[in-house]
């Protein structure tokens, strides 16, 4: 960033000011909160996230350093502000699969070809999209998920979304955008699956062993150590050499 376009001091000092006026009312809104769900605590919460992330700008582009802050990603749903006793629901699910054995796939795509007698004289099974098309016509998606390694496929990320409606749609409403249009605040729950989670947790274990291990080297040299200094007491070596000499 140009000198030009750099805030000035004043501009950072208002920035913060900013952000422990935020604070204050963050506490304020969490000391009289009504429930688990209080707007008026997610309302602080969210101007809180906005007052750090500027000031953490700002200190940045005047003094080229940044804050301890971690401001949250806009992933995160908001409180939910659907019917209390919805009448109906929609599951919005995303499965990520590689196709990791391409010839695994098509044979399992020919099985399925050749138990169909009524199959078109055309082999869907020789291509991967033409096998692909033929599994996923065959099989429930529950169960490929559960059989995707047969099918030569390796899972990637996944999520499940359950939202609430007030009424059923009609039949063929939503067909042609069935995934347009979902309300953040109409989910009830929402659940996902990603190895980015395992790799977190496996480095928080890591983390963990290589203190452990430090822990168990240290207590173990203590232990040589005394059992060393222990044995030449007993044996009185240190005196004999000295008489040797």
């Amino acid at each position: 960033m140009s000198d030009a376009a750099q805030p000035t001091a004043a501009e950072v000092r208002a920035a913060a000011e900013a952000v422990k006026t935020a604070l204050d009312r963050h506490l304020a809104a969490v000391e009289r909160r009504s429930g688990e769900e209080d707007p008026a605590v997610y309302d602080a919460f969210n101007e809180l996230a906005a007052a750090a992330e500027a000031y953490d700008e700002l200190l940045y582009d005047r003094y080229d350093e940044v804050t301890p802050f971690e401001i949250p990603g806009e992933d995160t749903l908001p409180p939910y502000t659907g019917p209390e006793e919805p009448s109906a629901l929609s599951v919005l699910i995303r499965r990520d699969y590689a196709v990791a054995e391409p010839q695994r796939l098509m044979a399992q795509a020919r099985r399925v070809e050749a138990a169909d007698e009524e199959a078109p004289d055309v082999e869907a099974s020789g291509t991967v999209h033409g096998a692909l098309g033929l599994l996923f016509g065959e099989f429930e998606p529950d169960e490929i998920a559960s059989r995707h390694k047969e099918f030569g496929l390796e899972e990637g990320d996944s999520t499940l979304w359950v939202t609430a409606a007030d009424e059923s749609a009609d039949p063929g409403e939503w067909l042609e955008a069935p995934f347009e249009e979902v309300d953040p605040e109409r989910v009830v729950c929402r659940f996902d699956v990603s190895t980015v989670f395992d790799e977190e947790f496996d480095d928080d274990e890591d983390i963990e062993d290589d203190e452990d291990r430090d822990a168990g080297l240290t207590e173990l040299d203590g232990d040589l150590d005394t059992d060393l200094d222990t044995d030449l007491d007993e044996d009185d070596e240190p005196a004999r050499l000295e008489a040797d000499r």
